[in-house]
């Protein structure tokens, strides 16, 4: 005789429920659902916005505001979970690119 594995159904018994994959943010140190959090990617001495997630590189999170970007920057976060030196012009680049995004 086989065993029958069960299953964790949600209300509509047709799909089973689905894990939401978390990320941390660098800033705030806060954990939450990765569609509500910003990706930037280091590749090869480039820093660069990553809206869809997708990019090549190491990738570190951020909550679309500039008071996290503003803690990232203050811990050095960025730089040290990137593994690479970030100059003030890439850090005043990003400032830019995520003002952007928050409107």
């Amino acid at each position: 005789m086989k065993k029958r594995r069960s299953w964790k159904l949600t209300s509509n018994p047709s799909k089973p429920t689905r894990k939401v994959p978390m990320r941390r943010c660098v800033g705030c140190m806060e954990s939450k659902p990765k569609k509500e959090l910003i990706r930037i990617a280091g590749y090869e001495g480039t820093v660069t916005l990553d809206p869809t997630g997708k990019a090549k590189g190491r990738g570190v999170y951020l909550c679309p505001s500039s008071e996290c970007l503003e803690k990232a920057k203050k811990k050095k976060a960025l730089a040290r979970s990137l593994g690479m030196e970030l100059s003030e012009e890439q850090l005043s680049q990003l400032f830019k690119d995520i003002e952007a995004y928050e409107k």
